[in-house]
């Protein structure tokens, strides 16, 4: 890829280098504060590091903090309107809107003028030249929080190119963007069948064992046949209700679907606040402990550590020689979801609760101790080998998306000269990436007034 002929340093930029022909000026000659409140009405947007914004309601996963109830506060965002989350802003999480709607009153928002066309400033304001100026903008107030003003910001300068080149700078990253969001997806899709065979492998080993062996039928319809030697038991045969009483200051544990059951301490950028632990349950190593409000989305986990969790949380102790973690893989089958999920009450699927009572009426599978051990063995095993694939294939991910990043960061500061690039027909393929295996992509905005989603 050919340079520029001429290039001239610029010294508000740490004096690198950028095409000569191009005007640096400071991002307050080009773009104006805006907070318009009061648009109750309409779409909410979110804005995230690797999407910038996009509406609320297109993505599912967890947020770190609800949205408040009162939405007057909130700002109005135009298409064409500069987006910044005022404590990541010096993460990326920024963007020029493509769309209208409302965000959070925390939030800075910016109309540009004419000079910048919105993809191009999408494209340049999301790269490195210009999150860098953002870091030294901000002011610290924590490890992962570092909050950004108008008054810091508007002094950031800004590449502005000749409008034709920005049109052509567009339709390049646009085009080799795509190409590689082709193959990012390519390898996400590659993951999420491993996990697929991963699961049908293990749904196997739970449900019938490892060695060959006669079956009978269990009598219980969602059972059906099991191995011969193997009992079909209630709940309340297998396992009891853990009430054990702490001393000291013992480790807090946290339980959920992604992380399973690790110590607080492990978890980045969560805080626990609680005035007391007295109401807090002791769990010991082998214990299975449920998150009772999402049974029917397998949240069972077998316990590695001695700590404490909340008293939200169901705590079973083994009643029979058994291992936890043949437990916590049999109720991760779909086949339990879907039993747990008709034993939990609610109103709604969000709020529907699994007690002890109907946890323990629940028929379960119970091998021999000896076939636990060896089904346990291989279930790591199949897991080991998932996670030594998995991790391979999300390294060249990580590969692509830091292949994708320098070369916006090049294209748009004028590393490269891409006027003369024709451009060949091809099908777009969006940014977002797939929801199974997207990970660190979500937006940790804390609203002025929103709740903890803890």
């Amino acid at each position: 890829m050919e340079r520029y002929q001429k290039y001239q340093p610029i010294k508000s930029l740490w004096n690198l280098e950028f095409p000569a022909h191009w005007e640096v000026l400071p991002l307050c000659s080009i773009a104006k504060e805006k907070s318009v409140c009061n648009c109750t009405d309409m779409n909410l947007l979110s804005v995230y590091l690797d999407d910038g914004v996009v509406p609320f309601s297109e993505r599912t996963e967890k947020r770190t903090n609800t949205t408040s109830k009162d939405l007057s506060k909130y700002q109005r965002v135009d298409i064409g309107d500069f987006v910044l989350n005022n404590q990541q802003a010096w993460r990326g999480s920024v963007g020029v809107s493509k769309y209208s709607g409302i965000t959070s009153p925390a939030y800075i928002i910016l109309s540009l003028n004419d000079q910048l066309s919105c993809n191009y400033a999408n494209y340049l304001f999301r790269s490195r030249i210009m999150v860098d100026q953002y870091l030294i903008a901000s002011k610290g107030v924590g490890s992962i929080q570092r909050n950004l003003y108008w008054p810091e910001l508007k002094r950031a300068s800004v590449l502005i190119p000749p409008r034709s080149e920005q049109d052509q700078i567009v339709r390049y990253l646009d085009w080799k963007v795509s190409s590689i969001n082709r193959l990012i997806h390519g390898y996400q899709r590659q993951i999420k069948l491993l996990e697929e065979r991963k699961l049908v492998a293990l749904d196997h080993l739970v449900h019938y064992g490892i060695n060959k062996c006669e079956f009978k039928n269990s009598e219980i319809e969602y059972i059906g046949k099991v191995p011969i030697h193997w009992s079909v038991l209630q709940n309340h045969r297998i396992f009891n209700t853990a009430k054990r009483k702490f001393d000291g200051n013992p480790t807090v544990l946290s339980l959920s679907q992604k992380d399973g059951l690790i110590p607080y301490s492990e978890l980045n950028e969560r805080t626990l606040h609680t005035a007391s632990y007295n109401n807090w349950q002791l769990v010991q190593k082998n214990d299975l402990v449920l998150n009772r409000f999402k049974a029917h989305l397998g949240v069972f986990f077998a316990s590695n550590y001695t700590g404490i969790v909340t008293f939200h949380y169901g705590v079973y102790e083994p009643k029979m020689p058994l291992l936890s973690k043949y437990y916590e893989t049999l109720y991760h089958t779909q086949i339990y979801k879907r039993v747990f999920a008709g034993q939990s009450k609610g109103m709604t699927v969000g709020l529907q609760n699994l007690s002890d009572t109907d946890f323990y009426t629940v028929y379960t599978l119970y091998p021999p101790y000896s076939e636990q051990v060896a089904i346990v063995k291989e279930i790591e095993r199949i897991e080991e080998n998932f996670l030594k694939i998995r991790t391979g294939i999300l390294k060249q991910i990580e590969l692509l998306r830091e292949y994708r990043t320098r070369l916006i960061s090049d294209v748009v500061t004028g590393q490269v000269d891409v006027r003369g690039v024709e451009i060949p027909d091809y099908t777009p393929e969006g940014e977002t990436d797939m929801e199974e295996v997207a990970e660190g992509t979500e937006d940790t905005e804390v609203d002025a007034d929103a709740e903890s989603d803890e």
